[in-house]
């Protein structure tokens, strides 16, 4: 079997800072391109070991210098709790790259905007792009699609009120995304035997592009020229970054009529058709 090493190198102080983002798209360029990179190097079947160097700034440790590194990242990433997605790692950054913000179902709750406030407020000197990262087989959105199919699942929740506050939020992406489904394949297609499957993958991309949205309106548009909110959902099994539109990050719907082609897209996408078959 193979070994994968992934090393994080920092070198002398005389090494050059590795460069930021300039803009918004060349974050998110970076961002993508930092993950085909790391989907890449586990997909490799090759027998020989294989070696992925991620260079990192001493000055973004504290190292020669008794001053304390000063935040810097270029992107700012709401994404699940989930423990299987390392997001540093899965977009091959180091320390100080990525302002990550993790909660449950990636909700915009008021801690978490709060947090988003501070980054764009604060760091805004660095910061090009806010990304929300949805995950495959998201433990929240799962638990939201089956209370959803099964409302009777819901009371033994009246006193769990941290757990319910969850879900309460992600009930609607959940309804919205069961009613377009059904507007598309008729009311039947609720008993097909991946329905389920079907309806929490959709939710799943549904949710992160709402967040991205919510996070545009709130923040982007006051700053149009210097940041740009994007979505993508992680692919447990294939270490990837996905959207209706294809691989890699995808930007944020701009407007009502961009969520309808939005669920569209994500109808006709092959990873749900597939699911929705005959």
């Amino acid at each position: 079997m193979k070994t994968v090493d992934i090393t994080y190198r920092y070198e002398t102080q005389s090494t050059p800072a590795r460069p930021r983002p300039l803009d918004s798209n060349a974050a998110l360029s970076r961002l993508n391109d930092g993950n085909q990179a790391f989907a890449a190097l586990l997909e490799d079947r090759t027998n020989e070991g294989i070696e992925r160097i991620i260079s990192v700034d001493p000055s973004d440790l504290g190292l020669g210098d008794s001053k304390l590194p000063k935040q810097r990242p270029f992107a700012a990433i709401l994404g699940c709790s989930d423990a299987r997605v390392p997001v540093e790692l899965i977009f091959n950054e180091g320390p100080n790259d990525l302002f990550v913000i993790r909660v449950a179902g990636n909700g915009l709750g008021t801690e978490v905007l709060g947090s988003l406030k501070y980054a764009v407020d604060h760091l805004d000197e660095s910061l090009k792009l806010i990304v929300v990262l949805g995950h495959s087989g998201c433990g929240a959105l799962t638990a939201a699609v089956d209370v959803f199919l099964n409302p009777a699942d819901y009371l033994p929740l009246v006193n769990m009120h941290s757990l319910r506050h969850v879900l309460d939020r992600l009930f609607v992406v959940v309804q919205a995304s069961a009613r377009k489904i059904q507007s598309a394949f008729g009311t039947e297609i609720s008993h097909h035997p991946r329905y389920r499957e079907a309806l929490i993958e959709a939710s799943i991309i549904t949710n992160a592009a709402l967040a991205a949205y919510s996070i545009q309106q709130e923040f982007v548009t006051s700053h149009p020229a210097q940041l740009q909110a994007v979505y993508g959902v992680y692919l447990l099994e294939t270490r990837q970054i996905w959207s209706p539109k294809g691989f890699g990050l995808a930007t944020a719907p701009r407007d009502p009529a961009g969520f309808i082609q939005l669920g569209d897209l994500i109808l006709h996408s092959d990873r749900i058709a597939l699911l929705l078959q005959p």
